[in-house]
């Protein structure tokens, strides 16, 4: 009898499965080898692993890097764009700029369709709407023959103001399909109708390419689960924080670009939440890379300015996310100028870190975290086993000699640049968005997150550290913990101060009558829908715009307004409310609710002496060298035990690191709440601060 709810995280390294038993409430979780080759493989082996069969699944979600590597190693359909007369380089000409000013040498990546393939027709709006020029129908027409001996297999069609109307796009795609019924086709009007036209084409071009490449996915995966005995929804998790079921997804193709890595921001909110915080930022380092994102007041940061490969621009709303490439496999090397790098070169999953022993030579994060004592040898509850000579060999050979150090200073070196560089990132995450990261909780999962999260949050003066339940597979939970959603945009060109409320009101219900269209096709009950809505606004002059909420029914700006007014204050400390504000685009975000999977809390069983695995030297430079530290069995952890570091904590999907000075605690639903002991210089500084803020 179905009863397991089944989500699933495809990583670069590893594919991670977290099965929910929707009568007990209790959780299994585990770990399979990533197949990216074909990645419907490493799903089903987990599930396989999972002892579990399709007639027993309820619900099956899952987050996937399928779209975001097919765009990064070019992995493309043959496309084609089609365009208005004079504009079939704007994709080309982007905005001029470089994602290193300074580097002559590092150009932008080349357009995701090639300049032949790349096609102009006569047609023309003007920025009213007005059709200037029809649609030449003979000439479409001779264009899907030209296509057609090309063996073109997307097309995105994006035409100059078609954001306004776009009837002649329509048109053209109605010819095509007449013409190539088999052909991927995609307009800019139904992808992305707003202004600006290299965002539009850039939106539209990586969504026509994508849309081949995950409708064979999800044709092929739905194929395999029916095999296993599923019959229900797949549901694939996009970067708005949402998932959508397998009917939507090659509409929204583009939309699957950061799939896998918004599971992590989801399940970083539900864990502050959990344990009683509405600001935290969440660190999801895996074996690859570290995904950074923030929660202030209960809401996730959402961009529209996004990319996967820079110049090509994704305009589709995201959680906004920071992405580095420093994970458990990030390699350690020496630069030409001697000195110590990590990443954001991986050994990913083959050949793997050193002490994999499956071929990988260079040290890496997990190999410096071994020779230190910070892992142990046996991981995955006794499934792999690591060799520590490898990795002190690598490190040897690779950055001690080099650099003078003997092996274990060479690995504790290794830790601090790579803790270097995520700090780098929570930095530009959080203090360069205005936010002051001690008002924050960090939130670290991941298979690597739970190592390093402690020591990040000391550098950075972040009070507590929560590593989830299950760290090795959160974002995994994460897929479980989300709702369908999509989001309706629209530009709108209005002065705040002038705009009849009811003009807007009207533009807001033709937007949700889109809204609930998609939520329909989803098969949503009316019951479970929200509808949200959001005005763009800035002053008068900018560029820069900032997204806030306005009131259903719409009953006036005012409280919109002054939002408007504190969230430039908060993130470009100014404000000027003298100054005319305009309304640049208008955004509805539609919700469908999903039942959710609720969390047994636990009462205190055992001791902590009886969680006590062993004792073994660890390596903490703050405590002069190794330091016989105490290893504990986390499952035999009782909940609301507390105890100071320096600690180890094993479990099936991530070790934990207790540094000295720092206490730890577990709530009532197993998670680890870390927290530093202040010093008495820490408190007469903190006292100082309070003393002069009161003056002033």
């Amino acid at each position: 009898m179905s009863k397991y709810r089944v989500a699933v995280d495809v990583g670069g390294t590893f594919t991670d499965v977290f099965v929910f038993d929707e009568e007990t409430g209790s959780i299994y979780v585990t770990k399979t080898s990533s197949t990216p080759s074909n990645p419907e493989k490493g799903m089903l082996d987990g599930i396989a692993k999972a002892k579990l069969t399709g007639d027993q699944i309820t619900m099956f979600s899952h987050g996937t890097t399928v779209g975001t590597n097919a765009l990064i190693e070019r992995k493309l359909p043959k496309a084609a764009l089609v365009t208005t007369k004079g504009f079939r380089d704007v994709t080309e000409i982007r905005r001029g700029t470089k994602l290193d000013l300074w580097d002559a040498y590092n150009d932008v990546a080349e357009p995701y369709i090639k300049r032949r393939d790349r096609f102009e027709v006569t047609e023309r709006v003007d920025y009213s709407g007005e059709i200037l020029e029809e649609v030449n129908e003979a000439e479409v027409r001779e264009l899907a023959r030209v296509l057609k001996r090309r063996q073109v297999e997307s097309i995105a069609i994006c035409f100059m103001n078609a954001y306004v109307n776009g009837e002649n796009e329509r048109r053209v795609k109605e010819i095509l399909k007449e013409e190539m019924p088999d052909v991927y086709i995609c307009t800019s009007s139904e992808t992305l109708p707003e202004i600006f036209e290299h965002e539009r084409m850039s939106t539209t071009i990586v969504n026509a390419v994508l849309g081949p490449i995950v409708s064979k996915y999800i044709q092929v995966l739905e194929g395999e689960m029916k095999e296993i005995g599923y019959q229900g929804d797949i549901l694939v998790l996009h970067s708005g924080g949402g998932v959508m079921t397998s009917e939507t997804v090659p509409r929204y193709a583009a939309r699957l670009a950061s799939s896998g890595i918004a599971a992590g921001a989801i399940a970083s909110k539900y864990i502050a939440n959990m344990c009683g915080f509405k600001n935290a930022i969440g660190l999801d380092m895996g074996g690859t890379s570290t995904d950074i994102s923030l929660m202030y007041d209960n809401d996730l940061r959402i961009t529209k300015d996004w990319y996967i490969e820079y110049g090509y621009p994704i305009g589709f709303p995201s959680i906004e996310i920071l992405t580095i490439g420093a994970g458990g496999g990030s390699l350690s090397w020496i630069d030409e100028g001697g000195s110590l790098r990590n990443g954001p070169q991986s050994a990913g999953a083959v050949p793997g870190p050193a002490c994999y022993k499956l071929g990988g030579t260079e040290p890496t994060n997990t190999d410096a975290n071994l020779v230190l004592g910070r892992l142990g040898t046996s991981l995955l509850d006794g499934q792999m086993t690591l060799d520590k000579e490898a990795s002190m060999k690598a490190i040897e050979n690779t950055v001690a000699s080099k650099l003078n150090y003997n092996v274990h200073e060479a690995a504790d070196a290794i830790i601090k640049v790579a803790n270097a560089n995520m700090c780098d990132a929570l930095r530009l995450i959080s203090v360069r968005r205005g936010y002051d990261p001690r008002d924050f909780a960090l939130v670290a999962f991941g298979g690597a997150g739970a190592l390093h999260g402690a020591e990040l949050a000391k550098e950075m003066e972040i009070p507590n550290v929560i590593i989830p339940a299950h760290p090795g597979v959160a974002a995994a939970m994460g897929c479980l913990l989300v709702d369908v959603r999509h989001d309706v945009t629209k530009t709108f060109l209005a002065d705040a101060g002038s705009i009849k409320k009811e003009e807007l009101e009207q533009e807001f219900v033709e937007m949700e009558k889109e809204a609930i269209s998609l939520l329909e096709e989803e098969g949503i009950a009316p019951e479970n829908m929200n509808l949200i809505r959001y005005v763009d606004m800035r002053y008068v002059g900018q560029w820069r715009t900032l997204s806030v909420t306005v009131d259903r029914p719409l009953h006036s700006l005012e409280n919109a307004v002054e939002r408007f007014h504190q969230e430039h204050e908060r993130e470009f400390a100014f404000r000027d409310n003298e100054k005319g504000i305009e309304i640049y685009g208008l955004r509805v975000e539609a919700v469908g609710t999903v039942r959710k999977p609720e969390f047994n809390k636990e009462e205190p069983s055992g001791t902590l002496e009886e969680a006590l695995k062993e004792t073994r030297d660890v390596y903490f430079e703050e405590s002069g060298g190794f330091v016989e530290t105490a290893v504990y069995d986390r499952t035999k952890i009782p909940v609301l035990s507390e105890f100071a570091g320096p600690a180890i904590i094993d479990q099936l999907d991530s070790t934990i690191v207790v540094p000295p000075g720092c206490t730890a605690k577990v709530d009532e639903y197993r998670n680890i709440i870390m927290s530093f002991v202040k010093g008495k210089g820490e408190d007469e500084r903190e006292a100082a601060s309070t003393i002069s803020t009161l003056m002033n």
